[in-house]
């Protein structure tokens, strides 16, 4: 998308102006500490795995790991350490059921993985190159109503299949083409962002800043929408990994729908924003997404 609008010492307290990119990671850090204390205590204590027990220590821990982000900040960055632990949290818990789950529960895991890496790397990215416009929401887990139903979908599809079909979730092929897909849609969406910088938003722009440039160098030489491509195939690669085949059609129609929408209504104010310019680098480059062509001026015949 060219120009897109769219241990165990003791804790010390940070500075006064810790920036955002700094709360977060260390809020993350903290939540994959928790579950991964929790294995630790589970191999010391229990010859086998008590899912009371589990809960006890991983409850206290959470609480303990809340109270530390509590006194350490206030206002939006207890929030952001707080979104940042949990997803630290599910990182930690996808790293466990890979090593120790039965197979049939390892695809979950690496889901999990991939699922919290790139909501906390859209932080992460968006605090280290546009911190203007970093804010909670730039973790993207209230991206939408329909992103929450789809991943609600995809679990469920999931367990349900686990459980009449175990089989069908240890399938090493499509879980090792899903890792791929997704680590390489992750690389290219980040290299736009830090491509773009604060040249990236996701929201779509309706009116142009005085500082907004075309940009069309690196990633945005490949394809005019590097970071749409780069999440179309991780929301793909998702499902390939969790051997979900409902929800990979469905993820796949979903996903292709919206970008073909959203780029042909993000073209349109980057044609407004920059003209002719915009027009002879839709004639470079491509979308980068299968079967989209964007929005086409249309002219007037002579």
């Amino acid at each position: 998308m060219a120009s897109p609008a769219g241990g165990g010492g003791a804790v010390a307290r940070p500075r006064p102006g810790e920036s955002d990119a700094r709360v977060s990671a260390r809020g993350f850090l903290l939540g994959l500490a928790v579950p991964a204390s929790v294995a630790s205590l589970q191999q010391m204590f229990f010859d086998r795995v008590f899912m009371g027990h589990a809960l006890f220590v991983a409850v206290v821990f959470c609480g303990a790991a809340v109270a530390v982000m509590h006194s350490q900040y206030q206002g939006r960055k207890i929030q952001t350490a707080i979104r940042a632990a949990l997803l630290g949290d599910g990182f930690a818990m996808g790293v466990i059921l890979v090593t120790s789950a039965p197979s049939s529960w390892q695809a979950f895991g690496w889901y999990a993985m991939i699922l919290c890496a790139f909501h906390y790397s859209e932080y992460l990215a968006t605090a280290l190159t546009n911190p203007q416009s970093v804010s909670n929401d730039s973790f993207l887990l209230n991206h939408s109503w329909a992103y929450s139903v789809a991943a609600a979908s995809s679990w469920v599809e999931f367990w349900l299949e686990r459980a009449l079909f175990p089989g069908l979730k240890e399938f090493s092929f499509t879980i090792g083409l899903g890792l791929l897909l997704c680590v390489s849609g992750e690389i290219i969406r980040k290299l736009a962002m830090f491509t773009a910088r604060t040249n990236f938003n996701h929201i779509v722009q309706n009116e142009k800043r005085p500082d907004h440039q075309l940009v069309t160098h690196g990633v945005y030489s490949w394809f005019r929408h590097p970071s749409y491509v780069g999440w179309f195939w991780w929301s793909v690669g998702t499902q390939l990994i969790l051997n979900n085949p409902i929800c990979l059609v469905g993820y796949t129609a979903a996903s292709w729908t919206f970008f073909r929408d959203r780029v042909r209504y993000e073209e349109a104010t980057l044609i407004n924003f920059f003209g002719h310019a915009y027009l002879e680098y839709q004639q470079r480059v491509g979308t980068g997404l299968p079967g989209i062509a964007g929005y086409q001026l249309q002219r007037r015949p002579q």
